[in-house]
């Protein structure tokens, strides 16, 4: 009976000597692995409030340079409609907004544009080059950056002349770039009547748009649709994007408007904040 105890004994003490060998290895690697994981996650976050620190200068920098004034000229108007019952005959009255383009293009010759939509911090010069990726992870001065900057396709026309231009812009978190285009989701955005209005001015022009579409969706390629061979696809196209609408405002569009549409990122998943303009006035410079 003894020796089956002392055997017990012994074997219990073999196995806590095997565990006691077996933790200081396991340990480590638990350690250095969690150790890893905060050295990275710090990283990250040093890398990203680098770069909205560096995106935030370049705009005040920007803004500090630039000479922007509201214009009350009437301009052309494009497009209107029969019904003078219309929020078109409303928003026809919204000045245009007019920059400077000769400092802007001297800093960056990729600048095509200038974009302001009220109650939001947009407020950019806008770049265009021959792709669609460059400007995800470069800031205006062409540095390296993961805010990147606001870019129209590479696809459009710089002179907005196509069915649908595009812009985009990175959603960050601080509302630099495009991170305040989620305010156009919120109830007291869309509130305001004159929120619903997009200013763009080019070296040669200047364009007011009226907001007809806001909403949210999973990234897909066919509200990004450039260019429509067919009266029926832009037809298709503007009745798919017009019914997205999620806001309270309401406004007829038709084959004959030009577009254009903003996006950004909604989340880290691929989900989208878009929103459609129709353009109802021009100005040439």
């Amino acid at each position: 009976m003894q020796k089956m105890t002392r055997v017990k004994y012994q074997n219990e003490r073999r196995k806590k000597a095997h565990r006691t060998r077996l933790r200081p290895p396991v340990f480590w690697f638990l350690f250095l692995a969690f150790l890893g994981i905060i050295l990275y996650t710090t990283s990250v976050l040093l890398f990203w409030h680098h770069d909205n620190k560096e995106i935030k200068n370049l705009e005040e920098n920007i803004n500090s340079q630039v000479q922007a004034v509201e214009v009350e000229e009437q301009g052309t108007p494009f497009n209107p409609p029969e019904d003078k019952n219309s929020d078109y005959w409303y928003y026809i009255n919204v000045p245009f907004y007019d920059v400077d383009f000769n400092n802007l293009i001297q800093k960056n010759s990729d600048t095509v544009a200038f974009i302001h939509v009220p109650n939001t911090n947009i407020n950019y010069p806008v770049v265009q080059t021959g792709d669609n990726e460059y400007y995800l992870s470069h800031a205006y001065d062409k540095s390296k950056n993961s805010a990147g900057w606001v870019y129209m396709d590479y696809r459009n026309d710089k002179n907005f002349t196509d069915d649908n231009t595009i812009i985009y812009g990175h959603g960050r978190v601080n509302k630099t770039v495009f991170g305040s285009l989620k305010d156009t989701l919120t109830k007291e955005w869309q509130a305001d009547k004159d929120n619903y209005v997009i200013q763009i001015s080019t070296p040669s022009s200047n364009f007011v748009y009226q907001i007809f579409s806001i909403y949210t969706i999973e990234s897909e390629n066919y509200y990004i649709t450039p260019h429509f061979s067919t009266n029926q696809e832009k037809e298709e196209w503007l009745s798919t994007m017009k019914n997205r609408n999620t806001a309270s405002n309401t406004t007829d569009v038709n084959i004959q408007d030009k577009i254009i549409t903003l996006s950004t990122c909604l989340n880290n998943s691929g989900g989208r904040i878009v929103v459609h303009g129709k353009l109802i006035k021009s100005l040439t410079k």
